[in-house]
């Protein structure tokens, strides 16, 4: 049995997912970004017992196909954003149109009519996200950011960082405390 997982979109959703699992005596072949792979068909009521467990992480069980497309296109850009770092610069379309094996237009309406925002929207959004980690956890430079993650420039990674969030990389490494969502 495969479960589809919505808004799971890092490790550490991976890792709750397993443990809620776990705890409910499910038990996985594989838990990847969107997608588990169970060894047997659950009884209704243990996954309804999962969907409240995950919903209450902010995740939940996906039933519509349009649904488990969106959560394969997140997939993607996750792959794109967090393990793409060694290879020449992405085409973002043909990645995410190859990795699902369907066209990019059609992905993109599926996507911009569920989700209310365009994929290109997303992969900014996620490639900020995984900036803001950067900042906190590593010493790396804007120079190794902005190649690691397939930027043209620094100045180009840095208007797009202060578009999104309001600040500079700069002051946002700074004043930023890795244990908490808020500014020091």
């Amino acid at each position: 049995m495969i479960l589809k997982i919505k808004n799971m979109v890092s490790s550490r959703c991976k890792t709750f997912v397993q443990e809620e699992m776990n705890r409910l005596g499910v038990y996985s072949i594989t838990v990847e970004l969107g997608e588990v792979e169970l060894s047997e068909n659950l009884p209704e009521e243990k996954l309804r017992l999962l969907d409240i467990a995950l919903r209450s992480a902010g995740l939940e069980l996906l039933e519509d196909k349009k649904h488990h497309l969106v959560e394969d296109i997140k997939a993607a850009v996750h792959e794109l954003v967090y393990h793409t770092d060694d290879i020449p610069k992405p085409n973002y379309s043909d990645f995410i149109s190859q990795k699902i094996n369907l066209s990019y237009t059609s992905l993109s309406n599926t996507f911009s009519k569920t989700q209310g925002t365009t994929i290109e929207k997303y992969i900014i959004e996620q490639r900020i996200e995984r900036i803001k980690e950067l900042l906190i956890y590593t010493d790396n430079t804007l120079d190794d950011m902005a190649f690691k993650l397939h930027y043209s420039s620094v100045a180009h990674l840095s208007n797009q960082f202060k578009k999104s969030t309001g600040m500079t990389p700069s002051f946002y490494r700074k004043h930023r405390n890795p244990h908490s969502n808020y500014l020091t």
